[in-house]
């Protein structure tokens, strides 16, 4: 294996300031990557780009609402060359375990527009330049939300689920281009998405919990940030339209 698998490429990472998109960012800088971290946290995306310097590399911050068109359209101008060889959709947020009977529009609107139309508006403006080069890599961070309904409310658990069948759309249609696309579905992961994952439905929650018991443990943002990585490199060359759970053996 390369320590250097990303030397002379470019990586946009979302959700870059906290959690997993932090972690990934920070990993890619090490490994030679030119990184474009997105978030819509500007104090977060300062302390990423500050922990990327005490590693002993530099990486470009910006802040940006990825459920907004023209945030979308500054990523891709921000692009060096207008080149990406990997973008990482990370960012996502929880839906407070709502049951669809007692969810209301706007919560729907806003974890569907956060996981699953942000990264698909991003994977729609990088493709064609991925395309142009005949190659390039995309992850995206699903859930095992995209694998069951056990985990979480309706409208996270469909979102994350779209996230997979964007994933494997892609796969199919772009690999002649030269172009991959995986998922990544993580258990339960030491992130602030908590704060938007605070119960509002006891009864909800309560028959909800019946599948924590098969958690055995908590993963570290690096933890998956090494699987997002690998699956973004050239070592995962035959690796396209993959779902790869890293939960701890939650789903197993």
């Amino acid at each position: 294996m390369s320590e250097q698998r990303f030397a002379e490429q470019v990586a946009v990472v979302t959700g870059a300031g906290s959690g997993i998109g932090q972690a990934v960012a920070r990993q890619l800088a090490v490994e030679g990557a030119t990184v474009i971290g997105c978030d819509v946290d500007a104090e977060g995306l300062a302390t990423t780009a500050k922990l990327v310097e005490e590693d002993g590399h530099t990486a470009t911050m910006i802040v940006v609402d990825i459920t907004a068109q023209a945030d979308i359209d500054r990523i891709v101008a921000a692009l060096p060359d207008q080149r990406v060889d990997l973008l990482a959709n990370v960012a996502g947020v929880m839906d407070h375990f709502l049951p669809v009977t007692e969810l209301d529009d706007a919560t729907w609107d806003r974890v569907l527009a956060v996981n699953l139309t942000g990264p698909m508006r991003l994977c729609r403006a990088v493709l064609p330049l991925m395309i142009a080069r005949g190659r390039g890599s995309i992850v995206n961070v699903s859930s095992i939300g995209g694998l069951t309904g056990a985990v979480a409310g309706s409208a996270y658990v469909s979102s994350k689920h779209g996230v997979v069948g964007l994933t494997r759309s892609i796969a199919n249609l772009y690999a002649e281009d030269g172009i991959r696309a995986n998922a990544v579905c993580p258990g339960g992961v030491q992130t602030n998405i908590g704060r938007s994952a605070a119960p509002k439905v006891p009864w909800a929650y309560q028959r909800l919990e019946r599948s924590f018991g098969r958690v055995t443990r908590t993963a570290t943002p690096a933890e998956v940030a090494t699987l997002i990585c690998w699956l973004g490199s050239d070592e995962a060359v035959n690796v396209n339209g993959a779902v790869v759970t890293s939960d701890g053996g939650w789903t197993s």
